[in-house]
């Protein structure tokens, strides 16, 4: 091994594990790029994988959010612990991030997320609500973007800033109605390690109540979905607490 990667295990090693930020599909990763910056600004390591392309080609659609994540950490130790932190309907994807990373998984972090079944799979979005789906979809098969599924009363207290809107809103894919038709595979056993759970909204009320009953760590920090964007800060701050719960430094 040379010095300087010699020097790059050391530094990766004092740093603590990755924080790996996984946004929803339905979104893009400009959700998370501000707690990004307050994490790397506390000191922690951070990546933050693009998931854009996911609604690209046929189903199944999942085996691209693992590759997408995959490749974000291709310059990363095969040894380097990583914590997932994903947000809203990533949750979904945590069982199969974690089975194809080459990085040891050891911790996940599920913030105003919905959780993946414990085994079989996974329906990306409920029945009911595949049919107000599906009256959404175009000719062309694709839905609207996420922010144009709701009225503007609902949406705008979501963002801080003008700007910070317009950067969230141009980046966003319109996924195909098919990506949501598409269950994702639980692998057995994903939820052997340790994991906590952010609750932002209201509407996560429930899956933060099975987490607790899971026994996992349940912060809140009030505000609405994209809260993190709001008060990145607060969120920030947030998952710094949960790390080392899950996480115990040596």
């Amino acid at each position: 091994m040379d010095r300087r990667a010699a020097d790059r295990e050391l530094d990766e090693a004092e740093a603590g594990p990755l924080v790996v930020l996984v946004h929803s599909p339905s979104v893009g990763p400009a959700t998370w790029q501000p707690v990004a910056t307050e994490l790397r600004a506390s000191g922690r390591d951070v990546a933050v994988p693009s998931l854009l392309e996911v609604g690209a080609g046929d189903p199944p659609y999942w085996p691209r959010v693992v590759d997408a994540v995959r490749d974000e950490l291709s310059g990363i130790a095969p040894d380097r612990p990583v914590v997932l932190v994903a947000h809203s309907n990533a949750g979904l994807f945590i069982p199969v991030i974690r089975a194809g990373l080459v990085q040891p998984v050891v911790a996940s972090v599920f913030v105003d997320a919905a959780l993946p079944a414990t085994s079989g799979s996974t329906a990306v979005v409920p029945p009911d609500r595949l049919d107000a789906l599906r009256a959404l979809a175009g000719p062309d098969g694709r839905l609207p973007r996420w922010t144009d599924w709701f009225d503007e009363v609902d949406v705008a207290p979501m963002f801080p800033d003008p700007a910070t809107r317009r950067a969230v809103t141009d980046e966003q894919p319109r996924l195909p109605l098919a990506y949501y038709q598409h269950p994702v595979p639980v692998t057995p056993g994903w939820d052997d390690h340790p994991c906590g759970y952010l609750r932002f909204s209201p509407a996560y009320e429930q899956p933060a109540a099975e987490a607790a009953g899971r026994g996992w760590p349940v912060l809140t920090v009030p505000g609405r979905h994209l809260h993190q964007l709001v008060d990145p800060g607060a969120v920030g701050s947030a998952i710094r607490r949960l790390v080392p719960i899950l996480v115990p430094p040596d």
